[in-house]
């Protein structure tokens, strides 16, 4: 994502953690969308996607600077 965007002018400004979550392993049976809120498995293995919360995500603040 950072080479993507730094590679169309934009320069990273700043990133955080505060939206990471530990405990999703990115390898489930329907992608992402096992994790809540879609829970697209219905009610197979639900408590432990419960458990896991939402995704892990990443927090990136891009700036472009000035011409």
């Amino acid at each position: 994502m950072v080479k993507l965007a730094t590679d169309a002018g934009f320069k990273l400004a700043g990133q955080s953690e505060v939206n990471a979550n530990p405990k999703d392993t990115k390898d489930y049976p329907a992608g992402v969308w096992t994790l809540t809120p879609t829970l697209k498995l219905g009610e197979q293995d639900k408590a432990k996607y419960v458990a896991i919360g939402e995704s892990d995500r990443m927090t990136l603040r891009f700036v472009k600077p000035a011409k």
